[in-house]
C-alpha cells in the first residue's frame, strides 16, 4: 500500500473528525447533522486504523489516528462520570433531597426530644429526690466538679474526635435501620438518648453548672443531634413505609425507601465527622465560650441551609435520592401498569 497517497485521500476526513471533536467538548454547538457526520467519519477512520496496521505500519500515523478513534468513541459512546461529578451531585442534590423530603419526620423527632430532654432536665433539677435516685451525692458531686467536663479532654482530640464519630455512626445507624421495625425502636434510641442528656442537664443546673453544660454541649451538640434527628426521620420513614406503602407494592416501596437510606447513611456520616471534629477539637479548646458555640451555631446553620435550600430545590427537581437508573439494575415487567405515585425522574 502506497501509505503516501492513502494519507493524502484520508488527511481531509481526519482532519474534518478533528474539528468535530473539538466542537463536541460542548454538545449544543453540534447539530444533528453534524453530530451524524462525526459518528460516519469515527466508523470510517477505525477502519483506516485497522487498515494502516495491517498494510503499510508507521508508528505516528497508528498513534495519531489510535488518538482520533479512542476519543471519537469516547464522545459517541459516552462513557461513566467522573467520580467528582457522582461526588458533587450526591453532595448538591441527592442527600440534601432526602433531608428535605422527610424533613416533617426528623423536625418531629426533634421536638419528641426537646420536650423529653427539657421535662427530665426540669425534674431532676427541681427535685433532690429524683437526684437522689440517679446517683449517690459523692457520685454526683464527682460528675459536675469535673467529670463532666474532663470527658471531652479524656483522650488526645484526634483520637477523641474518631471514638465520637464512631459511637455517633453506631447510634445513628440503629436509629436507621430499625425503622423496617415498624419504627418502634428507633422512638426507643430517641427516647434513650433524650433522657441521657435531660439527666446530665439537670444535675448539672441543680449544682449551678447551667452554663457549664451549654457551652460544652452546644459547640458539637446541634449538629450532632440534628444527625440523630435525621436518622431516627429516616427511620421512622421507613417505619411508616411497612405500614402503608401508599400506591406501591410494599416490596417496591420498601426497596425504593431502603435505597435513599444509603443516601441519607452516607450523608450523614460526611455530617457526623464534621460534628465529632467539633466535639474533639473544639469544645475542649481553650477558646472562649462564646467563640466555641458561634462555632457550632455556624455548622448547624450551613447543615439547614444544605438542606432548606439545595434540598428543597433538587425535591422541585423530582430528585428523591433513590440511586440512579445506572446503578439501580433492572426490573422485571408486570401485567399492571405501574402506579404514578413514587415514580421518580432520577
Amino acid at each position: 500500500m502506497d501509505l503516501d497517497l492513502f494519507v493524502a485521500a484520508h488527511r481531509g476526513e481526519w482532519e474534518r473528525l478533528e474539528t468535530l471533536l473539538g466542537r463536541a467538548r460542548t454538545p449544543r454547538r453540534l447539530t444533528g447533522a453534524e453530530v451524524d457526520e462525526l459518528v460516519d467519519l469515527y466508523q470510517r477512520t477505525a477502519t483506516h486504523l485497522s487498515v494502516v496496521r495491517s498494510g503499510g505500519p508507521d508508528p505516528a500515523l497508528i498513534g495519531r489516528l489510535s488518538s482520533l478513534v479512542a476519543r471519537a468513541r469516547g464522545v459517541v459512546a459516552g462513557g461513566r462520570a467522573p467520580v467528582w461529578r457522582d461526588t458533587t451531585r450526591f453532595l448538591r442534590e441527592d442527600f440534601p433531597a432526602v433531608c428535605y423530603r422527610t424533613r416533617w419526620w426528623w423536625l418531629g423527632a426533634m421536638a419528641g426530644f426537646l420536650v423529653v430532654a427539657v421535662s427530665y432536665g426540669l425534674f431532676v433539677a427541681n427535685s433532690k429526690a429524683a437526684q437522689l435516685a440517679v446517683a449517690p451525692p459523692e457520685v454526683v458531686r464527682r460528675l459536675v466538679e469535673h467529670e463532666f467536663a474532663d470527658y471531652y479532654s479524656s483522650n488526645p482530640a484526634r483520637d477523641f474526635a474518631s471514638q465520637v464519630f464512631t459511637n455517633n455512626v453506631y447510634v445513628s445507624a440503629q436509629a436507621i435501620l430499625f425503622g423496617v421495625l415498624l419504627g418502634l425502636p428507633v422512638l426507643f434510641v430517641l427516647y434513650q438518648n433524650a433522657l441521657n442528656v435531660g439527666v446530665a442537664g439537670g444535675l448539672m443546673a441543680a449544682n449551678g453548672r447551667t452554663g457549664e453544660f451549654f457551652g460544652l454541649i452546644l459547640p458539637h451538640g446541634l449538629l450532632e443531634l440534628t444527625a440523630v434527628f435525621v436518622a431516627c426521620g429516616l427511620g421512622l420513614k421507613l417505619g411508616w413505609t411497612v405500614i402503608d406503602p401508599g400506591g406501591r407494592t410494599r416490596a417496591q416501596a420498601l426497596a425504593e425507601e431502603g435505597r435513599t437510606l444509603v443516601v441519607g447513611a452516607l450523608g450523614l456520616a460526611v455530617v457526623l465527622f464534621v460534628s465529632g471534629c467539633i466535639e474533639g477539637f473544639v469544645t475542649p479548646s481553650g477558646l472562649p465560650t462564646w467563640a466555641r458555640i458561634a462555632i457550632g451555631v455556624l455548622a448547624e446553620v450551613a447543615f439547614l441551609a444544605w438542606v432548606f435550600v439545595f434540598g428543597r430545590r433538587a425535591a422541585a427537581a423530582g430528585v428523591t435520592g433513590d440511586l440512579h437508573d445506572d446503578l439501580r439494575g433492572d426490573v422485571a415487567p408486570t401485567d399492571s401498569p405501574a402506579p404514578l405515585v413514587g415514580a421518580t425522574v432520577r
